[in-house]
């Protein structure tokens, strides 16, 4: 979205011939969820891509043509490799060699549910180590309006280069889905935004020659909003819907019901799906970027906070539901029973353990004394995770007959597609937050759902 009023300077318009001749070399700093299928995408463009990274397990594994993200096949991954388009380093003084760097790196939260910016800042200071003039620089990770120019420009223009004039500087949210089918890199519209005309011309044609369609914006912070507006637009939908569970199921009315029967309404309603709480890298997230930046305004953000309650107390209710279950059905409380928990991936088919909350549910089921097993198709042991890193190492249990016997409840938490459900019918007692149970056409006195 070039302003035809302002033609390219000799250094953007030097970028845009090699970005669309392909010449230009692009780097991927940070080779996750986000960063890896990217960097294959932009590959199988035709740009030559360096992917950046500071695990050396993740390097040398690329290096041997071996995908450890389920989106990326390792055929794919491995002939782009031995072709040349594609490879990766743990080197990050080679930003130098790349005429267009994107940012990929995690945002999280802290302790305090404050934005923690280290990972972009300290890989920011590092692209300004190398940085040259004639560079494009995008920030992909997911946070609050204005910070590409409010915290990475500043990073970058500390050395004497500005921005718009000797270098040139986006922002471009991802919009992952992992596990999803439908969508990849490549089909999913791509927001694209600059600091000036230029860049943002920049940031679209360099994305505009790998992806099917690039919505351009006006400023960065716009592009910004767009990703927190996404995912707080899912969060606050979900919590609405765990709410009208927990009240219904007080009315004796199935949710999973009424949300099938409402969505044959063509208009004016989307269904959204109640859970044992929020997972992924996004929505349990990315919604306290805005909170906290919404305090510099003295604004509150009611709807955002009050869902995030919301969502947060959902694993507490699923535990006092199995309780109840339990107790009703067994005779037996928490503290003298064995639990199998069925899945513990955030989202059924992949194996994505950020900010699971089936960790969540291990945790409080294991401090009100349950002996706690799991078994995930997907996970076959449990990875370091920021909130539950003493879960670390614990192996996903076999779902066999003997298993079964074994426990005195199933708790579906992830819905796999992988699992056989008519074995998990064989439990005792069957808790099901999924509704997987009656989807496989199981039903039965021992089985509840949650």
């Amino acid at each position: 979205m070039q302003d035809l009023s302002e033609p390219l300077s000799p250094l953007a318009a030097t970028l845009m011939d090699r970005i669309t001749t392909r010449k230009a070399r692009a780097g991927v700093i940070g080779l996750g969820y986000v960063g890896l299928p990217l960097a294959v995408t932009l590959a199988r463009a035709g740009y030559s891509v360096t992917g950046f990274d500071i695990d050396p397990p993740k390097v040398a594994q690329i290096a041997r043509g071996a995908s450890y993200i389920e989106a990326v096949p390792s055929e794919v991954l491995g002939a782009l490799v031995t072709a040349g388009q594609l490879e990766a380093t743990a080197d990050l003084a080679r930003l130098a060699e790349c005429d267009v760097i994107a940012i990929c790196v995690p945002t999280p939260l802290s302790k305090h549910r404050d934005p923690d910016l280290s990972f972009v800042e300290e890989t920011t200071r590092a692209v300004a180590r190398t940085l040259r003039p004639g560079q494009l620089i995008i920030l992909e990770s997911t946070t609050w309006p204005g910070t590409t120019d409010e915290v990475l420009r500043p990073i970058l223009q500390a050395g004497g280069l500005v921005s718009g004039q000797e270098f040139f500087l986006g922002f471009s949210p991802e919009r992952e889905d992992p596990g999803n089918r439908d969508f990849t890199t490549a089909t999913i519209p791509k927001v694209v935004s600059g600091d000036g005309a230029a860049a943002r011309a920049l940031v679209a044609a360099f994305y505009g020659a790998a992806l099917e369609r690039i919505v351009p914006v006006s400023t960065n912070a716009t592009a910004e909003a767009v990703k927190i507006t996404e995912n707080v637009f899912r969060a606050v939908n979900i919590a609405l819907v765990n709410e009208l569970k927990v009240v219904y199921d007080a009315m004796g009315i199935d949710i999973w019901e009424v949300i099938e029967a409402a969505k044959t309404k063509p208009f004016g309603f989307m269904p959204f799906y109640p859970g044992p709480g929020l997972g992924g890298h996004c929505i349990p997230i990315d919604p306290f970027y805005l909170t906290w930046k919404s305090r510099e305004f003295e604004l509150p953000t009611r709807f955002i906070e009050l869902a995030g309650e919301i969502n947060a107390a959902m694993p507490h209710y699923v535990v006092d539901r199995l309780a109840e279950a339990l107790d009703r059905h067994a005779g037996k409380a928490l503290s003298r029973s064995r639990v199998l928990v069925l899945g513990v991936a955030y989202k059924k088919n992949v194996p994505d353990m950020r900010e699971s909350p089936a960790l969540k549910l291990i945790h409080l089921l294991e401090d009100r004394g349950t002996e706690v097993l799991y078994h995930d198709p997907h996970v076959a042991a449990i990875p370091r995770t920021r909130a539950y890193g003493h879960f670390e190492g614990r192996c996903s249990t076999p779902l066999t007959p003997e298993t079964l016997a074994g426990v005195d409840a199933v708790l579906i938490a992830t819905d796999h597609d992988a699992v056989d459900y008519a074995r998990v019918a064989e439990a005792p007692l069957v808790l099901d937050t999924r509704n997987a149970m009656l989807r496989h056409g199981l039903t039965g006195a021992h089985i509840f759902k949650a």
